[in-house]
């Protein structure tokens, strides 16, 4: 692991989804940007003396020589250290695991993704929430044909968290997420509403064919948005809405997805995780509920526990670290990756999700409302 040491919200998440299925072992890292600091985690942490490492170049360095060398490295850090990490890391022959948004800038996203594919190498984005065995459902579902013609797609994230300056108070996430040369360009969207995106892409299949956005800096002082709005039309002419924003009073990761067909709807609440809803045209409303034997084999898979006992965000971010690691060896061993290794987030789903975030800070940017298309991926 590159970053997520003392103090790191999402190092930690990383650590325990990547151990809950026995998929990883944690052997290596640089934690922080100070050395000694760095140091000292790993060793808090169980790693021996000689891998616990002052930065991501000695961790290379290290690793490439040992015959029991590292299968991937994690990379927890801000968002404008993820291109040169990552780079480094596939040149030397690492397979990559990366946060989300995968790059800071669009070039950088286009640059690595080429880079990914033509080396070969694996690199999957933590698009944690298509991790959740009842997304999976749903997408199974409506590729299936159960509410027929999709007619419109509406997701959001709203978050509370940064409702005031906590950047100007000393909290150090919020610091870096709100400086464009360590965020990128999107704040709230970059963020939390690449997520959203990505979710809404991958339970529908939809692919993007425009969009015009709306954003907003509410707290003054503030360098990047924390709102935003989006409309867009997909391709085959579904039409989509999505919200994002860190400044929404009352919401704590308030993922909602809803998604309308001619035939009936689905409706899936991260607060609720283990339930989707489906309405049909002229029927009654149905509660499908995780545990069931009558989902499908992709739902299925992702399930560790019976009905009644609830799964939730660590089991959805630890199916997406064994989904990895099941691409990971399938590619190895030459063959197709079993139903846990499919339909993970790789590096064109990231490629996608930053060249959404220009796209949205484009069309806000401009003096009218303008339809844009992101570029060809």
């Amino acid at each position: 692991m590159v970053g997520g040491g003392e103090g790191a919200y999402i190092g930690n998440i990383h650590r325990i989804a990547s151990r809950l299925d026995g998929a990883w072992d944690l052997v290596a890292g640089a934690f922080d940007v100070d050395p000694e600091k760095g140091r000292a985690f790993a060793l808090s942490q169980g790693l021996n003396e000689d891998r616990a490492y002052g930065d991501y170049k000695a961790l290379i360095a290290g690793e490439a020589s040992r015959e029991d060398r590292v299968d991937a490295v994690a990379i927890c850090t801000p968002n404008f250290t993820h291109y040169p990490i990552a780079k480094a890391l596939i040149e030397a022959g690492f397979d990559v695991i990366c946060e989300k948004p995968l790059t800071a800038t669009l070039d950088d996203a286009v640059a690595l993704e080429k880079l990914a594919r033509e080396s070969g190498r694996f690199v999957g984005v933590t698009y944690t929430y298509s991790g959740y065995p009842m997304i999976h459902e749903a997408r199974v579902r409506i590729a299936n044909g159960e509410i027929g013609k999709i007619r419109t797609v509406q997701v959001e994230y709203p978050l509370e968290w940064m409702a005031t300056a906590i950047e100007a108070e000393g909290n150090a996430q919020a610091a870096w997420r709100t400086d464009p040369t360590k965020n990128g360009r999107g704040g709230s969207i970059g963020d939390i509403g690449t997520h959203a995106y990505h979710l809404a892409g991958f339970v529908t299949g939809l692919e993007l064919e425009s969009l015009t956005a709306d954003i907003a800096t509410f707290v003054e002082g503030r360098a990047l948005d924390d709102n935003a709005h989006v409309m867009i039309r997909y391709k085959g002419g579904a039409r989509g809405l999505l919200w994002s924003s860190q400044v929404a009073i009352g919401n704590s990761n308030g993922i909602r997805l809803r998604v309308f067909g001619d035939k009936g709807s689905f409706q899936w609440f991260q607060e609720q995780p283990n339930d989707l809803v489906f309405q049909p045209l002229g029927g009654r409303v149905q509660l499908i509920k995780r545990g069931s034997d009558e989902l499908s084999a992709d739902a299925q898979v992702r399930m560790r526990t019976p009905p009644g006992h609830p799964e939730g965000y660590l089991e959805a971010f630890a199916n997406i670290y064994s989904g990895f690691a099941e691409a990971i060896r399938a590619r190895s061993a030459g063959r197709a990756p079993g139903p846990l290794g499919q339909n993970v987030p790789l590096a064109y789903d990231g490629l996608k999700g930053v060249a959404f975030v220009e796209a949205v800070v484009d069309s806000a940017s401009s003096e009218s409302p303008v339809w844009l298309t992101p570029i060809a991926v």
